[in-house]
């Protein structure tokens, strides 16, 4: 057969799915750039497309499959000059056999513990070296601060991830199955990633893993971080309530650096539920857990994740949860719709909760946290608070925009900055200033520059 793969140069890259995914694709555009991949913008222009899957949930499976399909278009001379469409992360990982029967458009399929190889794996397939097309096997890499890594994020802010897998088998997560056990990277390690960040310009350090309680050097690391010069706020993401320590409340509350922020999925307060869902906590103990925090550190701000309609979940558990989240008053929230996941033990249990209840259930519940969020934002009017800039609006050059510390990007709320303040000083993505609060919408603050 004849090699139709020649002379592979540029590249386009599209990662879809959770900040973990991103930060793997940024060491792929690294390990390509360090072989001569030239990464282009312009998806008519590459030789190589690269997809980066999710597939956690139904909705994100569809994500991926839509848009391999929309970029193999580019394939088509007519089109594009695309040689080889490679098909990276969890969906590879979870579906190489069906992706490499069903899509013949795919030429190479690389799981989430070989994305390290693909430069490899692209040179070989240009000299028609491969041996078919699916390279996946059980993942055990993690990236430490020798792999190559192109921040993609703006300049100012980067995710750095702590370790990878997860030991914690809850009933509705596939994530053990695609990502693999827990591997956790050492200090040294990840505090000289991130002294080259901060070099690079990086202000803000956004800690991610699969389970970030399950890191044991934790407080060695915050404490560390600390230290960096140039990084100004760190933020922590995915730290279960169940492994919450009093040393890292504590480091929270001592710190100027580390956000008074966290991220801490709980997921229900029903304890049928939460027994259903593996999840070694009560209702009660993630309440105590929440109240200690707020004791200690009475500016926090409380991040969590909610799935409604797990199976069994009965009208009594429901209300257990809406009660749950009306007491906790989460600063942020984000509801899940159970996704029926073919692979994980949920996916035998019954009964199911109709589509119907399910989006019943998620509109009380989105109602219900979008008053206790505006609630919030009011408590910030006429306030002065630091703020991150990250550019002008996405919607008008008229207006600019940032984040203050208890906003995370992308899945939080922003500032926006509707006066640049009398002295018209310009201001620059990557600058932190002072604001003034004077408007609140549900989400979002208004302010003006002091």
């Amino acid at each position: 057969m004849q090699n139709t793969f020649q002379n592979l140069k540029s590249v386009y890259f599209t990662s879809l799915g959770c900040s973990k995914n991103l930060v793997d694709g940024q060491v792929m555009l690294g390990y390509l750039g360090l072989d001569g991949f030239r990464a282009t913008p312009r998806v008519e222009e590459a030789e190589v497309i690269v997809v980066n899957t999710c597939s956690f949930i139904e909705a994100s499976k569809k994500e991926s499959i839509d848009t391999i399909l929309e970029l193999a278009d580019y394939k088509d001379p007519k089109h594009g000059k695309c040689q080889a469409l490679v098909v990276a992360g969890c969906m590879a990982q979870r579906y190489s056999e069906a992706l490499e029967k069903d899509l013949p458009e795919v030429d190479l399929i690389i799981g989430t513990g070989e994305y390290n190889k693909i430069a490899k794996l692209l040179r070989a397939l240009e000299k028609g070296h491969l041996e078919g097309k699916s390279f996946v096997d059980i993942p055990k890499f993690i990236h430490t601060e020798f792999d190559p890594r192109i921040n993609t994020s703006p300049k100012y802010m980067a995710w750095l991830k702590v370790s990878e897998g997860c030991n914690r088998n809850c009933t509705f997560c596939i994530i053990p199955t695609i990502r693999g056990r827990l591997r956790s990277r050492t200090v040294e390690s990840l505090l000289a990633e991130a002294r080259a960040l901060a070099q690079a310009g990086v202000k803000e350090l956004n800690l991610i893993s699969q389970d970030l309680s399950s890191y044991e050097d934790l407080y060695q690391l915050l404490d560390g971080l600390e230290k960096v010069n140039g990084i100004e706020w760190v933020r922590l993401f995915y730290y279960y309530p169940d492994d919450l320590t009093d040393q890292v409340i504590k480091k929270m509350a001592a710190s100027k650096k580390v956000c008074k922020y966290l991220d801490m999925p709980v997921q229900h307060f029903s304890d049928s539920v939460l027994k259903r869902m593996n999840r070694q906590i009560t209702g009660e103990k993630i309440f105590e857990r929440v109240e200690k925090l707020r004791a200690l550190i009475p500016e926090i701000v409380i991040r969590t994740s909610i799935i409604v309609g797990f199976p069994g979940e009965s009208e009594e558990d429901f209300e257990h949860l809406l009660a749950g989240v009306k007491k906790a008053r989460f600063n942020h929230l984000g509801i899940f719709r159970y996704s029926d996941e073919e692979g994980t033990p949920a996916f035998k249990l019954g009964p199911k909760v109709s589509q119907e209840v399910i989006d019943q259930r998620f509109d009380r519940l989105f109602e219900v946290q979008k008053e206790i969020a505006r609630e919030y934002n009011r408590q910030n009017l006429k306030k002065i608070i630091q703020v991150l800039v990250e550019g002008p609006h996405e919607e008008t050059e008229l207006l600019w925009q940032g984040r203050h510390t208890g906003q995370a990007p992308d899945i939080d709320g922003v500032v926006i900055i509707n006066d640049l303040g009398t002295e018209g000083k310009p201001i620059h993505p990557g600058d932190l200033i002072s604001v003034e609060i004077t408007d609140v919408l549900d989400y979002d603050l208004v302010g003006q520059v002091v």
